[in-house]
């Protein structure tokens, strides 16, 4: 199977792990939130293309997103505290 290059739309970066999560509880939860919405957006497109290696990746990632929006949306008492 040949890998093939597939242009990162935009909104794709909002996911990026690198980015720093605020320190904000609502700003969090909203960057948390872009970062789901835009891989749904992109699993979505990668699907209506056939692109199976990306959309795999993609589903990778939005389980991470949606495991990081778990964990936070968690009481700070069983979340512990901030490192």
């Amino acid at each position: 199977m040949s890998r093939c290059a597939v242009p990162v739309s935009v909104p794709v970066s909002r996911a990026d792990r690198r980015r720093a999560i605020p320190a904000s509880g609502f700003e969090r939860e909203v960057e948390i939130q872009a970062a789901i919405d835009s891989l749904r957006e992109e699993q979505r497109r990668l699907e209506r293309l056939g692109f199976e290696v990306p959309l795999h990746r993609c589903h990778e990632e939005l389980r991470y997103w949606s495991f990081v929006s778990a964990l936070h949306a968690l009481p700070a008492s069983v979340r512990g505290p901030r490192s």
